[in-house]
């Protein structure tokens, strides 16, 4: 199994685009993304600079049904 790597809220949103995901919509700092063929949804925060915490990350992958090998790839 693939480590997840350190990414800001921001690297995280072009990743899951690359994996085919749209831009819904946003709402204050969190971006909501959906996929385009399986409707899965994904919130992401963009918090400028910081990054996303593991736990956080892999459950925004798990929500959007991404496995962390996809997502590393991507």
């Amino acid at each position: 199994m693939a480590k997840l790597p350190q990414l800001t809220g921001a690297e995280v949103v072009r990743r899951l685009k690359r994996l085919g995901f749209v831009e819904d919509h946003s709402r204050g700092s969190h971006v909501v993304l959906r996929h385009s063929v399986s409707n899965a949804m994904a919130v992401v925060p963009c918090h400028g600079s910081k990054t996303v915490k593991t736990g956080t990350l892999h459950g925004i992958l798990k929500s959007a049904g991404v496995s962390v090998e996809e997502f590393v790839i991507a």
